[in-house]
């Protein structure tokens, strides 16, 4: 496979301008720090090929959706998540030839680096227009991860065969428009527009959701570190101010522009005070100059990765692909923030929309668990309490009763936005997502006070749901779910979908699990969240015991595997090793109609409940299954690959879990699915980090304790990582020789290591020998 980016451990690195290519790397090269973000757009005009991005957390518009919002319990809107008024350009002329890199008449020794280690994008290249003018451009530019409303780019310019005027301008504008826009609309309506010596203010109001955003820029210009007394003009008007000036040049003098970004939204100040804040924040960024907010970034990341890091020897393909994951994940959440969530595109894109998918509790939240901690994992399930009477709200849109809760698919504030009616009305397993993630949170930190304050609510609204999706199958003397979507979308309004069916039994069981528990622990809690529920707790528990001892399960007995839905068997059986090259990726090539009607799998969907509950499938049950349902599996969804390494890796195929793993880590650097112009596939890279920790490493918590199983894929020389858990840190190193885990925690912890039990003390180290 030819790569679009080079090798290198800590870097993205694009040698050489291709505008082909230009759309995949303003995704690849998306700078973002939790509470914003902006794709890799170039600074200056470019009229090639490019989707124009900055984005701010939480802000979103309802567009109306184009199919289907007249009928009953359809979403009216999809949440889309908002290209937010501009700040980033630098816009400049030479003898009125606009400097375009595209057409530019040559652009010569291009460099461009992601710089992971210390969070910043760089960018160089020699440019020569039409009119002959040569010079080379430089910049670097971030999104202060210690300052969250602060972004700033440094701009240099050298002419290299001319002196002359150059006519700058630095705008902020807000006549931006999503391009997934349903009806071209414009999102953005005119507050305020201002211009100061070298500031420019926008504030603007999206349309319908009335979100408040307020930009400001500084400007500036440096000569041999010493600024220039430039005088900028300035120009205000709708949703648009800008600043502009003319700035003599001689030839070999490097120019620096350094502009400033202050943005505020609504979700973080008062609406009538959010411009002052934005000149009080602007300053105070200004004040600091970029050197000192380079410095703080700097020091950020290098503080983060201490923790966050897997450091793998002798790959540099796999190094490269779980650093830019993990990169790109704490880009978009830092989980400071629970009103706020990790968006299945983050700040690299719009495609998808809305803040969250089910990808968060089964993907993310381990990584966060393990890297960042108890308060931030804890911080995506209150996201979820917080939604609950929303959740409420749309399962009774859809007729169901008595404080039923239907998670939504894709959400901004916990009310449905999905506008496809096999995943709005059909792909219902997303419920049972929420309620493992309490499960996992639990099991992993041990906190049950969770339960009993949060948790155990959200179970018994999931649980009532699934009591009412069921019906009893007279011919088969069995409750059975009909008409879903399992977590293969390639299967639309299928009856008895394996994995709908087990998660559905098992959140009642986990719901009944937990009522004892809260029943025991805090009785007068419990009874009066069941007065505040009318919750009949023996009425209601009978009903669940009898529908978990009576689903039906779609099994094939002469294959001894579970059968994804029923009639999966009548269609023709092909491998994917069938399939010619060119038919791939099916969503590009073949009609829906005929996905629908083949074999093939777009993501784990048996293989998924197996993964979510190995404990409780023999080995031989998790191989047989694997064998047949992964051949037929395209992986066409970025969520897939991952799940089907940890699998191989369960059962000791070492040479499957490296292959799968290779493809989630370089998803988007190598675009395997070519779809990663549109943005990042970032709640899949989680993923990555799950297909080393769970799956080469093998670490399971079982009745409160670590358990690792791990191997080492054939050419690595060694990998490591970090993981919190339970108060402690844990640094973990496997090498051809030993198994080597280090407690950087004050308490000792026991740990088993292919279930050996070990204690390692509080600054101590235990290493087992590899056989």
């Amino acid at each position: 496979m030819k790569r679009f980016v080079k090798p290198d451990a800590w870097k993205i690195i694009q040698e050489g301008f291709d505008p082909a290519q230009q759309l995949v790397a303003e995704s690849l090269f998306s700078i973002g720090n939790g509470r914003m973000g902006q794709r890799g757009n170039f600074e200056e005009k470019y009229s090639g090929q490019t989707l124009q991005g900055h984005y701010v957390g939480g802000v979103y518009y309802p567009d109306k959706t184009k199919v289907g919002w007249w009928k009953n319990g359809y979403p009216e809107y999809f949440a889309k998540v908002l290209n937010a008024p501009s700040w980033i350009q630098i816009l400049w002329s030479i003898e009125g030839e606009d400097v375009d890199l595209y057409r530019a008449k040559a652009v010569s020794a291009f460099y461009r680096e992601l710089n992971m280690r210390e969070g910043y994008l760089k960018r160089s290249c020699i440019v020569e227009l039409k009119n002959g003018k040569r010079f080379q451009i430089e910049s670097i530019r971030f999104c202060s991860m210690t300052r969250h409303e602060a972004a700033v780019v440094r701009y240099a310019i050298t002419p290299l065969n001319f002196s002359g005027i150059l006519q700058l301008r630095l705008p902020v504008d807000a006549h931006v428009q999503n391009a997934d826009a349903n009806f071209k609309e414009k999102f953005w309506e005119h507050v305020h527009a201002e211009t100061s010596a070298s500031n420019a203010f926008v504030v603007a109001r999206t349309r319908k959701s009335n979100f408040v955003v307020s930009t400001g820029i500084h400007a500036r210009i440096l000569l041999r570190d010493e600024i220039l007394p430039v005088n900028f003009q300035g120009f205000a008007c709708e949703k648009y101010a800008v600043l502009h000036t003319e700035l003599p040049v001689e030839k070999g003098e490097t120019y620096v522009i350094e502009k400033y970004a202050a943005v505020l939204s609504s979700l973080n100040h008062q609406p009538s005070c959010i411009l002052k804040a934005t000149h009080d924040q602007l300053q105070a960024f200004v004040d600091a100059g970029f050197d000192r907010l380079f410095t703080e970034q700097k020091n950020y990341w290098a503080e983060k990765w201490q923790t966050m890091d897997v450091r793998i020897e002798g790959d540099i393909q796999a190094q490269q692909g779980i650093r830019f994951n993990i990169f790109q994940l704490h880009q978009t959440y830092t989980g400071d923030d629970e009103r706020l969530n990790i968006g299945p595109k983050g700040f690299t894109g719009e495609k998808y929309g809305g803040a969250t998918y089910w990808d968060t509790e089964a993907y993310c939240l381990p990584f966060y668990l393990a890297t960042a901690g108890q308060q931030v994992a804890r911080n995506l399930l209150l996201y979820r309490y917080r939604h609950l009477p929303k959740a409420i709200e749309n399962a009774k849109k859809l007729g169901f009763g008595k404080g039923a809760a239907l998670y939504p698919m894709v959400t901004m504030d916990g009310e449905e936005c999905h506008n496809e009616w096999e995943i709005t009305f059909e792909e219902i397993h997303r419920n049972g997502a929420i309620a493992y993630a309490i499960w996992n949170y639990i099991n992993y930190t041990g906190d049950e006070t969770y339960l009993i304050d949060y948790g155990l609510e959200v179970l018994i609204a999931i649980a009532r749901f699934w009591a009412q999706r069921v019906n009893w199958s007279e011919p088969k003397q069995k409750y059975v779910i009909l008409g879903v979507t399992g977590p293969n979308e390639y299967e639309n309004n299928v009856n008895n979908n394996w994995y709908t069916n087990y998660i559905a039994c098992w959140c009642l069981e986990y719901a009944q699990t937990a009522i004892n528990y809260v029943k025991q622990q805090a009785p007068e809690k419990f009874a009066g969240l069941c007065e505040r529920l009318d919750f009949h707790e023996s009425e209601e528990v009978s009903t669940w015991e009898h529908i978990r001892r009576h689903m039906y399960f779609p099994e094939e007995p002469a294959l001894g595997i579970f059968l994804q839905q029923e009639g999966y068997l009548d269609k023709a059986q092909q491998l994917v090793s069938d399939l010619s090259p060119e038919d791939l990726p099916l969503y590009k090539h073949w009609s829906w109609d005929r996905i629908l009607r083949s074999c093939f799998i777009k993501q784990a969907d048996v293989l998924q409940g197996l993964y979510f509950f190995e404990d409780r499938f023999s080995m031989e049950q998790i191989r047989r299954n694997f064998y047949f349902y992964e051949p037929r599996t395209v992986h066409e969804s970025s969520l897939s690959p991952c799940i089907h390494s940890i699998l191989a890796a369960r059962i000791g195929d070492e040479q499957k879990a490296y292959e799968l793993y290779l493809r989630t880590a370089r998803l988007d650097l190598d675009d395997y699915n070519k779809d990663t112009a549109d943005g990042c596939h970032i709640t899949s890279m989680a993923g990555t980090w799950l297909s080393i920790v769970q799956g080469f490493a093998g670490m399971r918590v079982r009745r409160g304790a670590l358990h690792f199983q791990p191997f080492i894929p054939q050419h690595w020389k060694a990998y490591e990582f970090r993981i919190q858990f339970r108060g402690n840190w844990l640094q973990v190193q496997v090498t051809r020789k030993e198994i080597l885990i280090e407690n950087h925690g004050n308490k000792p912890l026991e740990v088993f290591i292919f279930d050996q039990p070990h204690w390692i003390d509080e600054q101590h180290r235990v290493c087992v020998q590899r056989t």
